[in-house]
């Protein structure tokens, strides 16, 4: 038996869930779209080939998150174990099913249009799913990771629009006539302020900054840990001309922080390019939203426009920027491994320390 808590709950289940809602929604969306332009054709199989490449796309990210983030929850379960194992190979015969299905579809006359919409459909899965699935593996790395960008791509878009809305003069971009200089450059400098204030309140709280790990001595998985010296409060030197503004020598805050200018600074400056881009993409069709699914607004890509650019964006700083070596992952993996395995591994890294002068040269394996 496996034990929960809320907060653990809440983390590993309910935004993944809320994630995979949008992300499908958003897929509806875009193939709506390219049905209703082509559906005089009477093109045979594409809406049943598009649901079976999600299935088959989402099928393969979600076993690779999975194994990644629980390897030590995969191997202790002989069917998970299993399917781990293969899970490669049995996504890649998935997606040759629906390649030959598609093959077989080819209607003669109709041949340039399907293969429109064959790369319609998996472009569609390249912008949607692969991204819908960087903000899992970010939320996966902390809740603080998930909450701040998505929480500044909003405050932007809110800001944006009033500095706009009471100081807009000079148009920004042809694309989105209503958008102006003046609600951009407003717009970076309140998200910029909003990002280190939502940054300072949530670095505070382990909930926030822990990533999800799954404890194999309890059974259960946890968003607990020692924080890290990004979510440790520090002082920092001002330089001379703020210093005499302010009349302070230093100032005391967490060097996430710091991260967060950069993420605040993309979400003001490049990640408005995602809604030019999807307003360019409904000019091109000739279309005022994506959908109405809500009212007023437009449908849910309308909304999403800019935080599927934001999350690569992150996870890639991450990657670059953040994340080091797991030594948590490197035992487990090494746990899976034969026990002549495990010993190779450990002569080699006992010969390495002894010669880094970190062990005894004359120390005998008991």
């Amino acid at each position: 038996a496996y034990s929960f808590n809320f907060i653990t709950f809440y983390i590993i289940f309910l935004p993944p869930l809320q994630v995979l809602c949008v992300q499908i929604k958003c897929f509806h969306e875009i193939i709506t779209i390219g049905y209703s332009v082509y559906h005089s054709y009477h093109l045979p199989w594409f809406r049943t080939l598009s649901w079976y490449f999600l299935l088959c796309v989402n099928y393969f990210f979600y076993g690779e998150t999975v194994t990644d983030y629980f390897f030590t929850l995969v191997q202790r379960e002989e069917p998970l174990r299993i399917l781990s194992k293969y899970h490669r190979f049995i996504s890649f015969a998935l997606y040759l099913t629906g390649f030959c299905m598609f093959v077989l579809s080819l209607v003669k006359k109709h041949y340039r249009l399907q293969f429109y919409m064959f790369g319609w459909t998996h472009v569609t899965l390249l912008i949607i799913v692969t991204q819908s699935h960087l903000i899992i593996h970010n939320l996966f790395e902390g809740m603080i990771w998930f909450i701040v960008p998505i929480s500044c791509v909003i405050c932007n878009d809110i800001m944006a629009y009033m500095f706009g809305f009471f100081f807009g003069r000079t148009p920004l971009i042809k694309l989105s006539p209503k958008k102006t200089w003046e609600g951009f450059i407003g717009g970076f400098f309140a998200t910029v302020v909003f990002g280190i204030l939502l940054s300072y309140v949530m670095a505070g709280y382990r909930c926030f900054v822990c990533p999800v790990e799954f404890n194999s001595d309890s059974n259960s998985f946890t968003v607990d840990c020692e924080p890290s010296e990004l979510f440790q409060l520090q002082d920092y030197s001002l330089p001379a001309a703020l210093e005499s503004l302010t009349g302070w020598a230093t100032v005391r805050m967490y060097p996430f922080q710091i991260h967060s200018i950069a993420l605040s600074a993309f979400a003001s400056i490049v990640g408005p390019f995602g809604g030019f881009f999807a307003s360019g993409f409904k000019r091109a069709f000739k279309i005022k939203d994506f959908a109405n699914t809500i009212p007023g607004h437009g449908g849910i890509m309308d909304r999403f426009d800019c935080q599927y650019l934001m999350a690569t964006f992150v996870n890639v700083y991450i990657a670059s920027f953040i994340r080091g070596p797991n030594p948590t992952k490197v035992i487990q993996q090494l746990m899976a491994l034969r026990l002549d395995q495990q010993l190779h591994i450990f002569n080699s890294l006992k010969a390495h320390l002894t010669e880094k002068g970190l062990l005894p040269a004359n120390e005998e394996v008991a």
